[in-house]
């Protein structure tokens, strides 16, 4: 974690030099300088507030993101098996992220508890959104719900498609688009990244609610050259927030070494239960 940039940097099993989330190195040393439109591309793991497309309503603009999420150093306070990272108070939204990010004792599981606190301002209608960095992989894989809000089980959000996009027996799969921006979303809860050397499992906690982006639980987002990376990204039921609510979600990073030759296989097996 390096809450000087409001990041999880790194996720990665012992003896595992390459690591699970990606790191644009372009940028070691630097820090954000928390300025209306600048917005520096770290890497890691990052929360927002859902939706993208309220960005301008309620702040004046629609890129970067809200500063009070993603361009100020965070607070940290050590727990028994993680930390707790608390931002300033966005000036926009008037919500306080506190990330509190623990390793279970047993298994490689790392559990990220996203909590947005309204503390000032007016009521907000808004979503906790988590945005996952990782390296170029060779397969992204999402077993899709039998019963989807969406015809076939996932909604294009960005055209054209991800690279050797297939549907089979329940499962999309897909590869990053080396020149084009792309991005689909499912209302699935499971994600799974399959790498060289292991495999991430990425589960957005459930539950009742109005979803954004038309019912999004899940979403990939790939990036083109030169930048390499791709984006797992959970989302949460919209709620209308006034000062002293909160609402909480959390995301599970499961990471298990290559057991299986073929990715598509290694990602069912992972996706499996």
């Amino acid at each position: 974690m390096v809450p000087a940039i409001a990041r999880v940097m790194q996720l990665r099993l012992c003896g595992d030099a390459a690591g699970t989330l990606w790191e644009n190195r372009a940028l070691d040393g630097q820090l954000h300088r928390g300025t209306h439109g600048e917005w520096l591309n770290f890497g890691g793991d990052k929360c927002w507030p859902a939706p993208q497309s309220d960005w301008l309503r309620q702040q004046g603009w629609d890129w970067p993101p809200p500063i009070g999420f993603d361009a100020l150093p965070m607070a940290v306070e050590a727990t028994e098996c993680g930390v707790v990272l608390t931002s300033a108070i966005d000036p926009a939204y008037g919500i306080q992220v506190v990330r509190r990010v623990e390793m279970e004792a047993d298994r490689p599981v790392l559990c990220i508890k996203n909590k947005f606190l309204k503390l000032t301002g007016s009521p907000v209608r808004v979503g906790i959104w988590t945005i996952t960095q990782m390296p170029l992989p060779e397969r992204v894989c999402v077993m899709l719900p039998v019963e989807s809000r969406f015809g076939g089980g996932y909604i294009h959000l960005l055209a054209p498609d991800p690279a050797s996009l297939k549907v089979e027996g329940g499962m999309l799969s897909f590869a990053d688009h080396p020149s084009e921006f792309t991005k689909i979303g499912s209302d699935a809860g499971s994600l799974a990244w399959v790498g060289s050397s292991c495999a991430v499992r990425v589960d957005a906690e459930q539950g009742p609610g109005e979803y954004p982006d038309g019912g999004c639980v899940t979403q990939v987002y790939t990036n083109p050259r030169p930048l390499e990376y791709v984006e797992l990204e959970a989302l949460g039921p919209l709620a209308t927030m006034s000062a002293g609510d909160r609402i909480e979600r959390t995301t599970r990073y499961t990471v298990l070494p290559r057991t299986l030759p073929d990715a598509e296989a290694e990602a069912r097996e992972m996706l499996k239960s």
